[in-house]
């Protein structure tokens, strides 16, 4: 499954929590793969089911 990189920091920002947002823009892929990121998303508390997009599974 894959999650947009832009989705991950629009949440992110959503939050408030800029400085985590401008990490992940900054540091990680365009796509992001559910099952090989899975630690990094449960540390920025983000459910990957949420953030999948529908066109890329």
């Amino acid at each position: 499954m894959k999650i947009a990189r832009d989705r991950v920091v629009e949440v992110l920002r959503g939050r408030d929590q800029q400085a985590r947002a401008d990490w992940v823009e900054n540091s990680l892929p365009e796509w992001l793969e559910a099952d090989k990121h899975v630690g990094l998303l449960a540390t920025l508390r983000l459910d990957p089911a949420e953030l999948v997009d529908a066109s890329s599974q």
